[in-house]
This record gives C-alpha cells, structure tokens and sequence, in this order.
C-alpha cells in the first residue's frame, strides 16, 4: 500500500512541475513577438507595406506599368523611391498617395522598393536604378518625351511635383487656377439622389 502511495505521490509532483513549468513558459512566449508591435510612423522598424499602411492606398504596389512601358507610350512617369521600414519613406508615403489621387489618371505613378532593385554594374534609362541616387525617398518626375524634369532627394513637398506635372500637362500654375478639392463621399451621395 505505501508503494502506491509513494507512486502516486510522484505522479502529483511530477505533474505539478509540468505545469508549473507551462505556466513559466507561456508568458515568455506571449512576449517573444513585440517587436513588430512596436513599429510605427517614426521608426525604422518593418511594419508592412507602407502605402497600405500608412498612405491608405493599396493600389499603388505592385504598380500598374513600369517606366519602360512609360516611357515607350510617351505617357508622363513618377518614380517614387522608397525603403518600407524607412520613417523617412513611412512620412512621405501619404505624398505619393496624394501624387497619384491628382494625376494617376494621366501619368503613370510607380513606387520603386530600392530593395527589388537589381545590383548590376550599369543600368539602361528605361530602368529605375539607372536614376536611383541612393537615397531614400527620392522622385523622379519624366514628362512625354522621356525627358527628366524633376530628380530630388529627401521629402520633396507636393507642391513641387504638382509644379512640375502642371508644366507637363501646360496647366494653369497653382496661383491662377481653381483650387482642386476632393468631394467627400456624402456629398456625392446626396447629388445622385435628388
């Protein structure tokens, strides 16, 4: 009788160790992962596509044309140079949103992921790294005739792009033209109804 006892006391302490050591074990687990939790607009770290993520506009990756086709349509281009777990990209990538809401009907706007950028020795101008500075972000702005007319580095404003888009479109400057507003989906909802 006392070798049962005996037994089955080893049975409760050996059991009670297995979960005492599950119950250690499973916070740890629980925190392993945090570190993607802690990426956002103002560190480097990765958290996802950033024009999903922080632009709202999916639509822009993969881009619909690349700038060979572009280029070979004569249609206006927009490279947009980019890193996704850059702050610096992260910040800019709203811009690239706006860029593509006013002349993504008529100018094909491409974000390149300097990543997917193929390391060679020489580049043709109908690739992206032949304008590629090494810098993150970057735009490039080529009007009809595969002509650059915009290459700058850092957080170029909109104003600055939608400056020279105007001059490849010949529109009106910004100053003498109505401003563009975008109509929130209510009111276009509500002009259909009446």
């Amino acid at each position: 009788m006392n070798g049962i006892k005996w037994q089955f006391l080893r049975n409760l302490v050996s059991n009670w160790r297995r979960f005492l050591s599950l119950f250690l074990l499973l916070p740890c687990l629980l925190f392993v992962d945090v570190q993607s939790a802690l990426a956002d607009i103002n560190n480097d770290r990765y958290d996802g596509n950033i024009f999903v993520v922080y632009a709202g506009n999916g639509s822009l990756v993969p881009p619909k044309a690349t700038l060979q086709k572009a280029l070979a349509e004569h249609k206006p281009a927009f490279l947009a140079f980019y890193v996704d777990d850059s702050s610096d990209s992260k910040k800019y990538a709203i811009v690239v949103s706006t860029v593509q809401e006013f002349y993504g009907r008529s100018a094909e706007i491409i974000p390149v992921n300097v990543d997917t950028i193929p390391a060679k020795e020489t580049y043709n101008p109908t690739e992206p790294g032949y304008y590629y500075s090494g810098v993150v972000p970057q735009v490039v702005v080529f009007n009809q005739s595969g002509e650059v007319v915009l290459n700058k580095k850092g957080q170029v404003p909109f104003e600055e792009i939608d400056d020279k888009f105007r001059q490849v479109f010949d529109l009106l400057p910004r100053s003498e033209s109505v401003q563009l507003k975008r109509r929130s989906f209510n009111e276009l909802n509500s002009e259909l109804t009446e």
